[in-house]
């Protein structure tokens, strides 16, 4: 029999739209002007009939009806992401990773086949990101990352299992070319090096007690690990957590410039809110908890 079937385009405007709350968020999602997304929704009611979205002050939300189409609607977006994820990933049993490009090389690719094990022999797809990924898409099954006092929508569900401290960090021949560096206010004179902007920089000195910071200077490298390779070579202070530089630490590459004990963030595990108790899901959360024991996050339990 030929299916019936209204506007795909519009069942994705709408479904956005229903979990998203607003029509102009929905447009950032789908990378669409907010008008656009208004007429994909009254393309749909005409199509099927039945009234959805209803005004609301300035804005629109959903009938009853529409609250129940939209809930059957995502549910079905999601058989489809999950049927296209197995495809992409090219194995409906590869576990498909996305972990902050540092995190990845730094500390779980000497581990991947130690993971598998964990795992019972399920194969690992570890993509390094510099930004969120889309789990909508349905290729995703976990992200690792560093955040900042994050917020999770319904349909994730995120957990912490690392809090670092964030350290000002330099190449011993940095250090010691600068002996005059004793305190924190003394790195505000000294050559930073940023990620995406001053930012991380400004909170980290605010933490550390200095009211006013001025305005700070020095290279943007977008990425994290770039930073750290750049403080490596001797180029200025780096901040970057304990977790990452532990390693580099020990051995005696990069040295603390001064002391301090600042956590801005922290490591977190990600997946979709549905599939948190899944065997693999579970197992690898398991396994990051019992890999990096963090003794601060368990005397603040």
């Amino acid at each position: 029999m030929r299916r019936r079937l209204p506007p795909l385009l519009a069942l994705r405007a709408f479904e956005t739209f229903g979990r998203t709350g607003t029509v102009r968020a929905a447009a950032d999602e789908l990378a669409v002007s907010h008008t656009v997304v208004s007429r994909h929704i009254q393309n749909l009611e005409l199509s099927i009939g039945i009234k959805l979205v209803q005004k609301s002050g300035r804005g629109l939300t959903l009938t009853r009806e529409g609250k129940r189409y939209a809930a059957q609607m995502r549910h079905a977006l999601d058989l489809i992401a999950d049927a296209t994820g197995e495809l992409w990933s090219g194995s409906s049993d590869a576990l498909h990773i996305c972990c902050m490009a540092g995190l990845a090389s730094r500390r779980l690719l000497a581990r991947l086949r130690e993971i598998e094990e964990f795992l019972g022999g399920r194969e690992i797809i570890l993509q390094p990101i510099s930004s969120r990924p889309d789990f909508s898409q349905g290729d995703v099954d976990a992200e690792i990352n560093y955040l900042e006092n994050p917020s999770f929508p319904d349909e994730l569900r995120g957990e912490m299992f690392f809090r670092p401290r964030i350290l000002a960090v330099a190449s011993p021949s940095f250090v010691a070319q600068h002996p005059e560096t004793t305190s924190v206010s003394d790195l505000i004179e000294l050559p930073l090096i940023h990620e995406r902007s001053t930012r991380q920089w400004e909170n980290w000195f605010d933490h550390a007690g200095i009211a006013e910071t001025p305005r700070l200077r020095g290279p943007r490298l977008w990425h994290g690990h770039l930073a750290v390779e750049a403080a490596l070579l001797g180029q200025g202070v780096a901040l970057v957590s304990d977790l990452m530089a532990s390693e580099l630490l020990a051995r005696g590459d990069l040295a603390e410039i001064v002391p301090s004990n600042i956590r801005l963030g922290g490591y977190y595990f990600i997946t979709q809110a549905r599939r948190w108790n899944e065997s693999a899901i579970a197992s690898l959360r398991k396994w990051l908890f019992q890999t990096f024991p963090d003794t601060h996050l368990i005397a603040n339990a």
